[in-house]
């Protein structure tokens, strides 16, 4: 397999596509914006550039993974994929959508993957006439960087689509983690419960943001506080995923925080929009 097509051209979907780009994959970026496109390409550009400067990639390196990514707004792109990963926003509607059109175009043997952080891949695979053929591939954030993929079998998702998504993410130079399908998964499941139980902290005055940040970095030995992480995920990202938790297992403790909610509302995105828990 090197016939890959990557829909959505964000933060997600540039760093898949760089990530495939690099190990010598054809790659399709598909987006239904020319603008994003086009800033997809520089940011992977940018991305390779820092590599270069830290020795970990050349220029040669560079050049020819630009050289193997070509553009796309149509979905028609996918139609010689091998394997097709779609990376647009978090909204279900526009995900089952995505899956009904790329399902009617992909050739009958490529794999339908997803890079959902929280939404169901039973669901999304419903969509299809080839549930066993469809897979969560979960990226992390910054993709170029990060080890891990999760990698979620909904209900009818088959072996042989398991074990080649597994082998393909280790080629990759990934480590990839099987998980079952269930509300956010691992990573999220975990995750978005201390991200919101530090808004909490916030809200109910028990400390600053950079406050709580320092505690998990110094106390907890993170990388990156909670709520930095949270600016960096997208405070609406956050929401979006909390809610299918909230809605998913029927528990109070996923409740989404009220000044989450607030902040969103208000357009405090995090570090997209400039401003979130802290100022960018």
């Amino acid at each position: 397999m090197n016939k890959v097509a990557v829909i959505g051209a964000g933060q997600m979907g540039n760093g898949i596509a760089h990530v495939f780009a690099a190990h010598e994959w054809d790659v399709k970026l598909v987006d239904v914006a020319p603008a994003a496109l086009e800033k997809a390409v520089a940011t992977i550009r940018g991305n390779f550039d820092r590599q270069i400067k830290k020795g970990a990639a050349t220029e040669a390196q560079r050049d020819a993974a630009l050289g193997r990514i070509a553009t796309a707004t149509d979905l028609a792109a996918v139609g010689d994929r091998e394997i097709v990963i779609e990376a647009a926003t978090e909204n279900e509607n526009l995900k089952f959508k995505i899956f009904a059109e790329i399902d009617r175009i992909a050739p009958a043997g490529a794999i339908l993957a997803t890079n959902t952080s929280s939404i169901s891949i039973t669901t999304i695979a419903a969509q299809t006439k080839r549930p066993g053929s469809v897979i969560g591939m979960h990226f992390m954030n910054p993709v170029p960087v990060m080890q891990l993929v999760e990698v979620i079998r909904g209900q009818a998702t088959s072996d042989a689509t398991t074990a080649a998504v597994m082998e393909m993410s280790r080629a990759l130079g990934k480590t990839p983690v099987e998980v079952n399908d269930y509300p956010g998964f691992v990573a999220n499941r975990v995750l978005m419960p201390m991200i919101n139980e530090a808004i909490f902290c916030v809200m109910e005055g028990v400390a600053t943001p950079e406050a709580v940040d320092t505690v998990m970095k110094l106390g907890m030995n993170h990388p990156m506080g909670p709520l930095a992480l949270a600016d960096l995920i997208g405070l609406d990202t956050c929401l979006a995923i909390l809610n299918v938790l909230h809605e998913g297992l029927g528990d109070d403790k996923y409740r989404p925080c009220p000044l989450l909610k607030r902040m969103v509302a208000a357009g405090q995105l995090g570090r997209k929009s400039g401003q979130g828990f802290h100022a960018y």
